[in-house]
């Protein structure tokens, strides 16, 4: 993975020469050899020490107003920005990514705004790992059936995964992004969030140890723009070194500091698309990505058992869809299920699309949630228990130990399901009460979740939802907060093969 540098120099209290060196070092070493630099640059030739006083973030910038006006923030804040964009598209695709988010207008963009807040920009190729972690990602769920969701993957995989390499070669605290979502810090035995940029305890200390702090994941304070959604899948060890300044703003106030500072993007239309799918025709990029010989034909049946006809491929279906199936029904007819094994496309009507219980698995469980390494629920996981509580519980076993709960942010089934007395004490419920989100533009729905083995979890919606896909993610809030999620599951064979 090479860097390429653009526009200003890297700018350094030692000069030109540091960043100079920095990246001729960086750009001969193989990208898993980056990891191990961090603020000492060394080579046979020379070992540079970089000074500074700053914490130093990296902010991904995809040229659009939002990364724009937190580049401004961040450095408002103190911090020493190096801006850097992603290339993810190969040179021989780069004319279908002209305007977006990763094309070369978004460089041309994120550089002008980098040059007129006064900090350093660089383009970072990344299209090899985009094509294996993103593009292949995609393109195989829709083989198997299920809707995939690229940007969860992108931002576990790359933003807040690859990148980091490069931010560490670069002597970076944190990365920081655009997105509108609120990353805060709880402490055990203090009980008040931590804010941007806090500094972080050593995570060798046990969640309930006094001092020991992890990381909640929020929704962003404008509900039309809120993204928790698509962090979900971050881990501990990402969220604390994520920073994400938009999150208490909104988006008028976000174009209006951008007008205020004359930013060309100020009034830039946000993208609605799949980055790398040009007009989000999704089939056709399918179709040039891996051929049309490779897709998976079959038959078309109604959930009555009926042929209905054949079908050119399960990848260009979707549950929910209306567009390419059979006529002759007086009522409109929907993709209500697929079934990849045996290439079966299952269509319905409306009702047949409606869903009151789902499964989970690969589910990602936040710290504040309170589930143990066997994802079970478990008081001592997530409550930040003082010294003097934790020592009253200490030599109980799990089931006899009484729920102590001193955080601010209260257990999600807390008081809110049956509760079975073993030995006089109380022991949490497998199962608990939440709001789910089944989709990115869904309002959530209030959702009994409960645990089962190998990180998966089921999910009964108190209120049946229309075309609960698998493949998307289905993220569990309490409140504003995120508790987890995972990828929904494919439902049961509708129709016998």
């Amino acid at each position: 993975m090479a860097i390429y540098a653009a526009g200003q120099p890297l700018r350094e209290p030692s000069g030109k020469a540091v960043a100079v060196a920095l990246w001729a070092t960086l750009n001969a070493l193989p990208s898993e050899a980056a990891t191990s630099i961090d603020s000492r640059i060394c080579s046979s030739k020379f070992s540079i020490r970089m000074s500074r006083s700053k914490q130093r973030v990296l902010l991904g910038m995809s040229g659009g107003v939002d990364s724009s006006v937190a580049g401004y923030l961040l450095r408002e804040k103190g911090y020493d920005v190096i801006g850097v964009t992603m290339k993810v598209w190969p040179q021989d695709c780069i004319s279908r990514a002209e305007d977006k988010c990763c094309g070369p207008q978004a460089v041309a963009d994120a550089r002008g705004v980098a040059h007129a807040l006064g900090i350093p920009h660089y383009v970072v190729d990344e299209a090899d790992q985009f094509e294996r972690v993103v593009i292949d990602y995609f393109a195989s769920e829709y083989q198997a059936g299920r809707t995939p969701n690229p940007c969860v993957m992108c931002n576990e995989k790359l933003k807040f995964g690859s990148l980091w390499s490069k931010a560490t070669a670069l002597g970076c605290d944190y990365i920081a992004t655009g997105h509108y979502a609120i990353i805060e810090r709880v402490v055990a035995g203090i009980g008040d969030p931590g804010r941007l940029g806090a500094s972080i305890e050593s995570d060798a200390a046990g969640v309930t140890d006094h001092g020991y702090s992890y990381l909640v994941l929020r929704k962003g304070v404008d509900p039309r723009k809120d993204q928790s959604y698509f962090l979900f899948s971050l881990r501990q060890p990402q969220l604390r070194r994520a920073l994400t300044p938009l999150g208490t703003m909104t988006k008028p106030q976000i174009r209006e500091i951008a007008h205020s500072l004359g930013l060309k993007v100020a009034d830039k239309i946000d993208s609605q698309e799949i980055c790398f799918v040009p007009g989000n025709d999704y089939k056709a990029f399918l179709r040039s990505h891996i051929g049309e010989d490779e897709f998976h034909r079959g038959e078309i049946y109604d959930v009555d058992g009926n042929f209905l006809g054949e079908h050119d491929g399960i990848e260009l279906f979707t549950i929910g869809q209306r567009k390419g199936l059979p006529g002759g029904s007086p009522r409109p007819r929907y993709v209500v299920n697929l079934d990849p094994a045996t290439n079966r496309v299952v269509v319905g009507d409306t009702d047949d699309l409606v869903c009151e219980e789902f499964e989970i698995d690969r589910v990602n469980w936040h710290p504040v949630a309170g589930m143990n390494s066997s994802h079970t629920p478990d008081a001592f996981s997530a409550s930040p228990l003082s010294q003097g509580e934790r020592t009253k519980l200490r030599g109980f076993r799990s089931e006899e130990r009484e729920t102590i709960e001193p955080s601010p942010y209260p257990l999600p089934w807390k008081g809110r399901g049956d509760r079975t007395l073993l030995n006089g004490a109380s022991r949490l419920p497998s199962s608990f009460e939440a709001t789910v989100k089944i989709r990115y533009n869904h309002p959530g729905s209030s959702a009994t979740i409960t645990l089962s083995e190998n990180d998966r979890a089921r999910i009964r919606l108190h209120e049946p939802q229309r075309a609960v896909t698998p493949g998307q993610a289905a993220v569990i809030y309490d409140d504003d907060l995120v508790l987890g999620g995972g990828w929904i599951c494919r439902r049961k064979a509708l129709v016998p093969a």
